[in-house]
């Protein structure tokens, strides 16, 4: 015999097993807006990360930036310059007069003594390079001194400014190269037959035990000799960013 549905009540049973009907969502106040989503957060980027992310927008920054102008070196080499011309034009009056202590060496050099007999003032006309070299082909001498010059001054403007060294020995060997080409282009001796003027030198050194006279020399050729060497010296020196062995 079956049972009766109708006469039985559901068991503990079905009454889990049924399913209880969703509860109907409450009406929205009339007037009241929709409440906006919370944006979501953005997970903070590692150290590392925001670094290495940084350096290349640092770097861009920095060449973006106008580089200054280089014009203090250059003003360096212009009071060099007068420096040179300066002593050159003193003694040459000073020493063209009567003073008194100037005496003739052994030599037939006129001279006036600074320190004992190995250091002194002479006036002494140079229609050459150092050591009187290229005194017979002028042209080629004051051609070569124009275009060192505008090589030098190239040079000058584009070196870094970190490298300390190589700035100064740039900057003596461009004023030098001025100050003589300056009595080139500029001086005029009387009774002389050359196509370009001579190099005023009057520093005279000289070794008595060796009976030797170094060649006489000026502020622009000591400017020359300190900045070729500091040059060389440059060379060997370390660049910023390279390891040091």
């Amino acid at each position: 015999m079956t049972d009766d549905p109708g006469r039985n009540p559901p068991g503990p049973v079905a009454a889990v097993g049924a399913a209880a009907p969703d509860a109907p969502d409450a009406p929205d106040a009339p007037g009241a807006p929709d409440a906006p989503d919370a944006p979501d957060t953005p997970d903070a980027p590692d150290a590392a990360e925001s670094g290495a992310a940084r350096r290349p927008e640092a770097v861009a920054a920095r060449s973006a930036a106008p580089a200054r102008l280089p014009w203090a070196r250059f003003v360096v080499v212009a009071l060099l310059v007068l420096l040179d011309l300066w002593t050159k034009q003193a003694v040459f009056a000073w020493l063209g007069g009567d003073v008194e202590g100037v005496r003739y060496d052994d030599h037939g050099h006129l001279r006036y003594g600074l320190a004992g007999e190995w250091l002194a003032f002479m006036l002494s006309y140079n229609p050459g390079a150092a050591f009187g070299q290229l005194g017979d082909v002028p042209h080629l001498l004051v051609g070569g001194r124009v275009l060192a010059v505008l090589v030098l001054a190239w040079l000058l403007f584009r070196a870094e400014r970190h490298r300390g060294a190589l700035l100064a020995a740039l900057v003596l060997v461009l004023a030098g190269a001025l100050g003589n080409l300056y009595d080139n282009l500029f001086l005029d001796v009387d009774g002389d037959s050359h196509p370009f003027g001579l190099v005023r030198d009057f520093i005279d050194v000289y070794f008595t035990r060796w009976d030797y006279h170094f060649p006489t020399f000026n502020v622009a050729d000591s400017c020359i000799t300190v900045g070729a060497v500091l040059l060389l010296v440059s060379g060997f020196l370390p660049q910023r960013g390279e390891e040091v062995p």
